[in-house]
């Protein structure tokens, strides 16, 4: 990235553009800028999750994939360049079989519910998700890597499995979901 800001209010989006890291200008509902907004959105949901009290293990994680998130989304602001390593994404891989293999097997459907912590988490799944569908939408028009839509689909399991683990802390567990027909098959 060439340069950094200096100057916040420049004015120079006041016509509906932005400017990428290549600097070229495009509008500000363009494909590339939505998915670098919703990119940047699932970031500060991450920031806000942090706020949270959490096992250190998983305050650590977060915090570096809040950084593999600023790659990401200077991968997308940057046509044709690459920041997002393939080791972020093994890294999102073994932390989900790590934090996965200590909760007990889904039997259930379970509600973004729980503590304040777990529930976070579970808006910042939802936010990835979001983030996925603008990547793969970007990559429908313009040629880009299959890394950042594969980082953001691993990190939004990953964050259900950390709204879990983060529903257990001081013994809590998942809010199940009631099922009017399962609860009727039970009959």
């Amino acid at each position: 990235m060439a340069n950094r800001l200096t100057q916040i209010a420049t004015r120079t989006g006041d016509d509906g553009t932005t400017g990428l890291g290549d600097n070229t200008r495009v509008s500000k509902n363009a494909s590339r800028v939505r998915a670098m907004g919703d990119v940047d959105e699932l970031n500060s949901h991450i920031g806000v999750l942090l706020c949270e009290q959490m096992p250190a293990e998983v305050r650590e994680l977060l915090v570096d994939i809040q950084h593999q998130l600023f790659n990401l989304g200077g991968e997308l602001s940057i046509p044709g360049f690459e920041l997002l390593k393939d080791d972020a994404l093994l890294q999102l891989d073994d932390a989900l079989a790590h934090h996965n293999a200590n909760l007990p097997r889904l039997q259930e459907f379970i509600l973004p519910a729980g503590n304040r912590a777990a529930s976070l988490a579970h808006v910042c799944r939802t936010v990835a998700r979001r983030a996925e569908r603008s990547v793969v939408a970007l990559g429908n028009e313009d040629a880009i890597r299959s890394a950042p839509r594969q980082y953001l689909n691993r990190l939004s399991d990953l964050m259900f499995v950390l709204a879990r683990v983060l529903n257990r802390m001081d013994g809590g567990d998942d809010v199940y979901w009631k099922s009017a027909r399962l609860a009727g098959s039970a009959e």
